[in-house]
């Protein structure tokens, strides 16, 4: 595996590999890699000759008060995870390679993400659409590979590649679980011991939604009842949005029917979780 950190390096590996005919994938990350991010890197494997891991914490995405300056970073536990799991090239640029000191050009989705985590984290996908575009740039995948946990970005990242007319095949690996159900997440490192247990109520709601919904259940008023309730038996966790948004569009609906995403964010102490289920 090659580890690369500059911008310029990573796009004469890039243009090296299509000049030789091979496909490239790509799979974005912050780091501090778990079992959710490797199998992103399996499922880009099946789909490319040649795959790309970038780490990188972008700080235009996080709000002034975030956990940027705290966020879970160990580069040589990641090398040492990507070399196992058969990672190509590793792209590592420090924040100056990726943002020049006088930076000011921005990629602006303006419809999916003003809602669920846009709402209460405004300016969050204008970080993530542009550092994402930069990395499609840089290390000119012809797949890129990203979680359903962070269902939002995924919509907000296949519409900003239809409407940018990106050349990219935009593959969604399904949520990895811990063996108790809660979402892998590179935050979890945060939990105390008690609020990991605690964290698992969203899962047990998530639980409680799907199993009405199979009992034939179709108001999502009756359900959301039921998901807040099963979140606010733990005292100290307090929910930030639960919404029940079509899988495509992002917007509310009152009745499950067609695809439903449910999605779910909750804060532990200082703590924010996601995840999600779809529905119907």
């Amino acid at each position: 595996m090659q580890v690369v950190k500059s911008v310029k390096g990573m796009q004469q590996h890039a243009l090296r590999e299509k000049r030789a005919g091979r496909k490239i994938g790509l799979v974005p990350t912050m780091g501090y890699l778990h079992e959710g991010h490797l199998s992103l890197v399996s499922l880009a494997r099946e789909k490319a000759d040649v795959v790309v891991l970038s780490i990188f914490v972008n700080p235009i995405q996080f709000l002034p008060g975030e956990d940027l300056s705290t966020y879970p970073r160990d580069l040589e536990r990641d090398q040492e995870l990507c070399i196992k799991a058969g990672v190509d090239l590793l792209f590592c640029p420090d924040p100056v390679e990726m943002y020049p000191l006088d930076h000011s050009v921005f990629v602006e989705e303006t419809t999916l993400s003003g809602v669920l985590c846009g709402a209460s984290r405004p300016g969050h996908f204008r970080g993530v659409t542009s550092v994402v575009a930069k990395l499609f740039n840089i290390t000119l995948p012809d797949v890129a590979v990203f979680g359903q946990k962070d269902a939002q970005q995924c919509r907000v990242i296949q519409r900003m590649v239809r409407d940018l007319n990106f050349p990219i095949e935009i593959i969604l690996g399904p949520i990895v679980r811990e063996s108790d159900g809660l979402a892998m997440s590179s935050r979890n490192k945060y939990l105390s011991l008690e609020n990991r247990r605690n964290a698992l109520c969203l899962r047990r709601s998530l639980d409680a939604a799907e199993a009405m919904v199979r009992a034939g259940e179709t108001s999502v008023e009756k359900i959301r009842v039921a998901v807040v309730a099963v979140i606010s038996a733990v005292p100290v966790a307090m929910i930030d949005y639960v919404a029940f948004v079509d899988n495509e569009t992002l917007q509310e609906v009152t009745r499950i029917g067609q695809p439903v995403l449910l999605a779910l964010a909750v804060r532990l102490g200082g703590t924010r979780l996601i995840d999600n289920t779809l529905l119907g």
